[in-house]
């Protein structure tokens, strides 16, 4: 008995979504655009962390130093630093290996090797570059340097690496708060829509509900195919909008790699598939089957 309840209801959902087909499809698109956003925000997510990450994995702290310091006090910071729990090695680069370094980079422009024989005197200043074990570890680094205040060190390149790592992330975390403020502006959109579907359902089968009323069918017999209609509508859009991601991600795959090396947008996709549908589709049926219950509530009185 259970079972065949079960299948007339199934069946009366689908007969729902077919009895009012160009509602029913503009309902789809609707939600289709709602999860076609957050796709889009999970995708976003995940190239700003792959995008912060290889920043951070680059970046480094180099110290300077005064033209006059003494190449034993700079061996003397190279050891406290290396000392350091936080620090992952030190390395060492003379004034020399500096200018021979210099000059290897620009040995194809000739006014600049010009510039440095009329010089005569090497121009470039001894440093030492210091990997963190972690990249949330370089301002403890940086904040020691300072605190440390040693009269040799000219300067710390750290705080400009950081200046640009923070803008980034600023940058990144403003785009996602704008695509969740139209995700949940569009998902208002979506509820209303698919609420007024069930509703006009509800106003044209007004009088097989009374019918059903008469012959004493359960108040859940009555109101199950409008709930799984909602559920076909978030459903269907779900699908929909993974299908429409295969031929949007390989297109844009080419074009993003230009700027993100490291990100392949497509073989994340491949990748995160089941997860990417799984969260689209539990997002889609829930504003199915809450536009679905709001309709049920207000309209359908049992």
């Amino acid at each position: 008995m259970l079972a065949t309840n079960l299948k007339r209801v199934l069946k009366g959902g689908f007969l729902n979504f077919r009895r009012n087909i160009w509602l029913s499809t503009v309902t789809v698109m609707v939600m289709a655009l709602v999860l076609f956003v957050l796709g889009n925000l999970i995708f976003l997510g995940a190239l700003a962390g792959t995008l912060l990450t290889s920043l951070e994995s680059k970046i480094d702290i180099s110290v300077y130093f005064m033209q006059d310091a003494s190449e034993e006090k700079i061996m003397a910071m190279k050891q406290d630093l290396e000392a350091l729990p936080d620090v992952a090695g030190v390395s060492y680069v003379s004034r020399e290996t500096a200018l021979a370094d210099f000059r290897e980079r620009h040995k194809d422009n000739a006014l600049i090797a010009d510039a440095l024989n009329e010089l005569g005197d090497n121009p470039l200043e001894a440093s030492i570059n210091i990997r963190a074990k972690d990249p949330t570890h370089y301002a403890a680094i940086s904040d020691y340097l300072v605190k440390k205040n040693d009269p040799i060190v000219d300067k710390i390149n750290y705080f400009e690496n950081q200046l640009v790592i923070e803008r980034l992330g600023s940058i990144l975390s403003s785009t996602r708060s704008v695509g969740i403020v139209l995700a949940l502006f569009l998902t208002f959109v979506a509820i209303s829509v698919a609420f007024n579907t069930i509703r006009l359902v509800i106003y044209t089968m007004r009088e097989e509900i009374g019918i059903m009323r008469l012959v004493g069918a359960t108040a859940w017999f009555i109101r199950g195919p409008f709930l799984v209609s909602g559920l076909l509508y978030g459903g269907i859009a779900a699908l929909v909008t993974t299908l429409l991601f295969f031929p949007l991600t390989w297109l844009a795959t080419p074009k993003l790699t230009l700027l993100v090396p490291q990100f392949n947008l497509f073989d994340y996709f491949l990748a995160n598939f089941i997860e990417f549908t799984g969260v689209l589709l539990a997002v889609g049926m829930l504003l199915g089957i809450t536009s679905s219950s709001v309709a049920i509530r207000k309209y359908l009185k049992i």
